[in-house]
């Protein structure tokens, strides 16, 4: 066997024909031990590859104790095995990493930001700058910067050196992993950028495709810029034209004037809100002076959606123009059940422990103390049970 890995032998490789050595179980995950392989263990910012292993799913990549372990979604045999990659993951990976490198070195040369740390996530990916702010011009100059150097179509190329050649070469880098030994990898752009790098790369720089800056923000004296490379840029563009011809057909409006007309979609949706939230108030108000006038020193109602803030709002008000009474209103909201239970300074109702019945039997969680209890059911079929529970004292 070569002493470099497949993945790092040839990156575009997407099958391979090895064996199972050894096989294990880590914490319940099954894993494999091969004599090769094609799948690119998690590291260097860069997640793990998926693919297959004899049609199983290896779910997880992972150096430990100098082997590499491929977790699987269930155990399989020692022996001859086929192995499979998750093509467009990887190279979807690539797209991103690849264009990390380029970004970390026309940030450095243009601006001289050094790069301080890199996440490559599931639909965006950022690099940590060390920039202590970033204007829209920056961006746009970082940006195109970067489109000259992809178009330029520069190779790059993987290689390794020893320690002492290391010391002798003109490398980029945030320094070597902790405990590191033996020849140190090289990733290399020409003309751009020689990194010390562990990851899978493109052959060159117009394999990225596009690389689009998608904003930032501040971290630790620094700035986090977020980006997308590749495909997952034409899918982002996708995704946003989708929504946007969605926006047009809801608004009736072309691109240029759908932030304009939705503000004032917005602006008179507030209006209305502000316009709804007076006749609210204006309804509880009559609402609590009818039932206030009602001669029973327990007084009920029922309102369909409205929530537990009107309830509330409504029983206040009724016990402020009398305080000899109680309330128990309840209101259907949502799909559940709302209830409330207040009884005014002057009357001897004892609510807490009334509460507590009426929940039970509502078959609803609730709680209080003092002169109020509420809480929510289910629904409100027992109702009449409840008030009339409440009726017994």
């Amino acid at each position: 066997m070569d002493t470099l890995p497949a993945y790092e032998r040839d990156p575009y490789a997407t099958a391979l024909e090895t064996r199972v050595l050894r096989t294990g179980a880590e914490q319940g995950r099954p894993f494999a031990i091969l004599e090769d392989t094609i799948l690119y263990p998690e590291g260097g910012g860069q997640p793990a590859d998926r693919g297959t292993l004899n049609g199983t799913a290896v779910v997880d990549v992972q150096k430990r104790d100098g082997e590499i372990r491929h977790y699987l979604a269930a155990p399989v045999v020692e022996g001859p095995a086929s192995l499979e990659l998750d093509w467009p993951r990887r190279f979807d990976h690539m797209q991103q990493h690849t264009g990390q490198h380029l970004l970390t070195a026309v940030a450095q040369d243009r601006f001289q930001w050094e790069t301080t740390a890199f996440h490559l996530g599931a639909s965006i990916c950022d690099i940590e700058l060390s920039a202590s702010s970033m204007s829209l011009r920056d961006m746009e100059q970082l940006e195109e910067k970067v489109a000259d150097e992809i178009r330029a179509h520069r190779e790059i190329s993987a290689r390794r050196v020893s320690p002492e050649a290391y010391k002798l070469e003109a490398v980029r880098s945030r320094g070597l992993p902790e405990g590191h030994t033996g020849d140190i990898r090289l990733i290399q752009i020409a003309g751009v950028d020689l990194n010390t790098c562990g990851g899978t790369h493109l052959r060159h720089t117009g394999e990225i495709e596009a690389l689009k800056l998608l904003g930032t923000e501040s971290i630790r004296g620094g700035t986090r810029l977020f980006y997308v490379a590749g495909r997952r840029a034409r899918l982002r563009l996708d995704a946003h034209e989708r929504r946007t011809a969605g926006l047009r057909a809801l608004l009736g409006a072309p691109d240029e004037d759908l932030v304009s007309v939705l503000q004032g979609k917005l602006d008179q949706l507030q209006t209305a809100e502000r316009r709804a939230r007076k006749l609210e108030e204006e309804l509880a108000e009559m609402q609590a002076s009818a039932l206030a006038l009602r001669p029973e020193a327990l007084v009920e109602a029922h309102f369909e959606d409205r929530d537990m803030a009107f309830l509330q709002k409504l029983a206040r008000q009724v016990l402020a123009a009398d305080p000899g009474k109680a309330v128990f209103l309840t209101a259907a909201a949502g799909g559940q059940g709302l209830f409330l239970l207040s009884a005014g300074e002057a009357c001897g109702l004892d609510v807490p422990a009334l509460g507590k019945a009426v929940a039970a039997i509502l078959g609803a969680k609730g709680g209080g103390s003092g002169r109020t209890f509420q809480g929510k059911a289910p629904d409100l079929k027992a109702r009449a049970g409840a008030l009339a529970r409440l009726r017994e004292g």
